[in-house]
């Protein structure tokens, strides 16, 4: 029986401090050194909302509520519950989750996410109307995906 080599031995047992011994799944899309950098950025995040999984299912969210071919405008839907698992119904939030992982990145990750958000961010505004009451409304947003007509069916 051949000798076994000392670094296959060591990769065998070898444990990550951070991530224990499974190593993060890679998200579709991105490399697996952007994948990293992502599940990092959601590991050592000290927000409510950023959890290990979410940049995925935030990516998830946003292309099924794009997917409808057709011409007809989307209205994105609120959620009915603020829980982090909740808050996913509605892809205005999923969008905020992207954006704060987009600013925790570091530039090459950041970049490569972005070049997967940029096009859908394309269909969102080509496929949502513009709200026209927005300046008369209390709570101003910076974000541009609140500014988009919103509160009934997802599916036209």
């Amino acid at each position: 029986m051949p000798r076994r080599r000392p670094r296959a031995l060591r990769a065998e047992h070898q444990v990550s401090r951070i991530w224990g011994p499974a190593p993060p799944f890679r998200i579709h899309g991105l490399s697996a050194g952007a994948s990293l950098a992502v599940c990092r950025v959601e590991f050592l995040s000290g927000s409510f909302y950023i959890r290990p999984g979410a940049t995925e299912q935030a990516l998830r969210r946003y292309r099924d509520f794009l997917q409808p071919l057709g011409r007809r405008p989307l209205y994105p839907q609120e959620a009915a519950c603020p829980c982090p698992g909740c808050a996913f119904d509605d892809v205005r939030y999923a969008r905020d989750v992207l954006e704060e992982v987009l600013e925790r990145l570091p530039a090459r990750a950041r970049a490569e996410l972005g070049r997967l958000v940029k096009p859908l961010d394309a269909v969102f505004l080509r496929r949502t109307l513009p709200d026209p009451f927005t300046h008369r409304r209390q709570w101003r947003t910076q974000f541009w995906w609140y500014r988009r007509l919103a509160d009934r069916s997802e599916w036209g």
